[in-house]
């Protein structure tokens, strides 16, 4: 298996193989926990024009964006996990469209396979992976607006290969909680506080917590970030 860590938009679009496209702040881990507080289906888009003509399609749905970090004015929420309202969100369709973590997926054409990353299911994404033994793995660290490299992301990026390759990483929960000086600082800004809460930090570093990854498929209405179980993961 060959392990090649790409960067940015650029990075993704070079992405073969299995791609793993790595958004811990907060696109990726927000989808995990939208899955795990009750929503039915998860639909990544690029554009805010695609978000908002979902509305037509399914009146029913939810839309979840963010630009510069900022919710989307006319969406349901922006891509805080600590806002998730399990009850408004349980048995949903969610549409989601970040500056980041989407558009790596949407750009990653030349990937065989993707699957989305984070940390709060790194061992899982790390056993499907080994399960499923493709010959070339990408992990792609989308960064900041996916212009600009992001220490967390980075992290995750080298803690998945240390997974794939059989190496525990020392101490990953003091790097994790190191990250409140550095990748993840404006968490803790409280003039920033509407736009990151510092709960999301938390809910983003939650390593490990759930045993699923995010499969992306196609299907006629376009890309759905599919929850599979590593047990339940396709042939």
């Amino acid at each position: 298996m060959k392990i090649k860590i790409y960067h940015l938009i650029d990075g993704a679009r070079q992405a073969e193989g299995l791609a793993v496209i790595i958004d811990v702040f907060r696109a990726f881990s927000m989808e995990c926990w939208l899955y795990a507080l009750g929503a039915e289906e998860i639909r990544p888009v690029g554009s805010i024009e695609d978000t908002f003509a979902w509305r037509k399609k399914d009146p029913d749905c939810i839309l979840v964006g963010e630009r510069q970090g900022k919710r989307i004015e006319g969406c349901d929420l922006g891509n805080s996990p600590s806002s998730i309202e399990p009850e408004k969100i349980r048995g949903k369709r969610i549409i989601h469209t970040t500056s980041a973590g989407t558009q790596g997926i949407i750009n990653a054409t030349s990937a065989e396979e993707i699957l989305t990353g984070s940390f709060v299911n790194a061992k899982a994404i790390a056993k499907y992976i080994l399960e499923k033994a493709p010959e070339k793995v990408s992990l792609v660290c989308m960064g900041k607006g996916g212009v600009e490299p992001a220490e967390e992301d980075e992290l995750c990026a080298v803690y998945l290969q240390s997974l794939l390759e059989g190496r525990e990483m020392p101490d990953i929960e003091g790097k994790l909680r190191a990250l409140a000086h550095g990748g993840g600082k404006h968490f803790f800004d409280p003039a920033l506080r509407e736009i990151f809460p510092e709960k999301d930090f938390w809910m983003c570093i939650d390593c490990n917590r759930f045993d699923f990854v995010l499969r992306i498929e196609q299907d006629q209405n376009g890309l759905i970030a599919k929850k599979t179980g590593v047990a339940e993961r396709q042939h």
